[in-house]
């Protein structure tokens, strides 16, 4: 059996927060910028593109009433973002957010476009499954939700799409605060079929089929590998892998997107210790040309979520990962092409 070599990967850098900021999630815009979520302090940023350097600092695009969460370009220049006060009242909305024409540094107006009942309480990461479908992750709520929206993203209607015991939050309060999610980064892989998913409390990378015509589960979730410690993480179905965020174990991780080869899980950053990569919370492929499988945005936290074993607790940001491919004559892996798996 072949496996795939860890790249080589290089970390730098590109945008710095006071220390206390929990980054949450982030967005890549066509343009090389990066939208940015602070969860805590109610806040939306966008980091200066086309190639972000410390030397262009973030700016404060809007402060909203609530806890900000998931971002999601449904329509190019158009954005959902998800608010939820996941860990007081569960008052949760989907906002739309529309940048076209927009420049940094005008107000913005989001729009709420839905607002959910009492059923929904947290939610988090949401990936598009088709023009005008949507999902979100509802980490405290052990839940995903079907988004269908409107022409031009302007309304919203939202059901329970799946509900599943690998999506539970911490029962038992194992760890320190806040509160172990459930299910928590959330994408679904056009070529593979499938739904891939993040399950923090219950430690494991999960995937469900998915029908390409109704955009309904056709199967119950399906274990992939074990993996501690996870919050977001992003695709790349050519090579068969998904990159792991791993928030308190400050590593990402890559882990094989087919069940059977959970003893291919391997870290690549974080491991020796990194202190440039402390508190990794999401990821984002690049969008320049030849960004994609091979520059990866990651937002941390500094550690203030969950501090190193050095007790520091550092600023938070945004950093890029450059992975270059280590040359190997080894065949790929059978589970590369995924979209065999169905």
């Amino acid at each position: 059996m072949s496996i795939t070599p860890v790249p080589e990967v290089t970390v730098t850098p590109v945008a710095t927060f006071p220390t206390g900021h929990f980054l949450e999630n982030l967005a890549v815009r066509s343009d090389g910028s990066v939208l940015i979520s602070s969860l805590l302090h109610r806040e939306l940023w966008l980091v200066p593109g086309p190639t972000p350097a410390l030397d262009a600092p973030p700016i404060l695009v809007h402060t909203f009433e609530h806890l900000v969460m998931g971002i999601l370009e449904v329509e190019p220049e158009i954005f959902v973002v998800n608010l939820s006060d996941g860990y007081t009242t569960h008052f949760s909305q989907l906002v739309r957010v529309d940048l076209s024409g927009w420049m940094p540094g005008q107000p913005i107006e989001p729009e709420v476009i839905y607002t959910f009942d009492y059923r929904a309480r947290a939610l988090n990461g949401s990936t598009l499954l088709a023009p005008g479908v949507m999902l979100v992750a509802d980490c405290f709520a052990g839940l995903i939700w079907r988004i269908d929206l409107g022409q031009g993203a302007h309304t919203a209607r939202a059901r329970v799409w799946l509900e599943h015991p690998s999506m539970r939050p911490d029962p038992d309060g194992e760890v320190a605060p806040p509160p172990q999610p459930g299910i928590n980064g959330i994408h679904y892989g056009s070529k593979s079929g499938y739904v891939y998913y993040t399950t923090t409390a219950q430690k494991a990378f999960m995937r469900v089929a998915v029908d390409p015509h109704t955009f309904e589960p056709t199967t119950a979730p399906e274990f992939v590998a074990a993996i501690d410690l996870t919050d977001d993480f992003t695709l790349d179905e050519v090579g068969g892998f998904a990159y792991v965020t791993r928030h308190r174990g400050n590593t990402i991780d890559r882990v094989p997107l087919a069940p059977g080869h959970g003893s291919e899980v391997r870290h690549i950053a974080g491991e020796p210790f990194d202190a440039r990569l402390v508190g990794p919370s999401s990821a984002a492929w690049g969008r320049g040309e030849g960004d994609d499988r091979r520059v990866l945005y990651v937002t941390i936290d500094g550690g203030r979520t969950a501090p190193p074993a050095d007790g520091i607790v550092r600023e938070a940001g945004l950093v890029r990962l450059e992975l270059l491919p280590v040359q190997s004559d080894a065949p790929a892996p059978a589970y590369a092409t995924v979209a065999s798996q169905r």
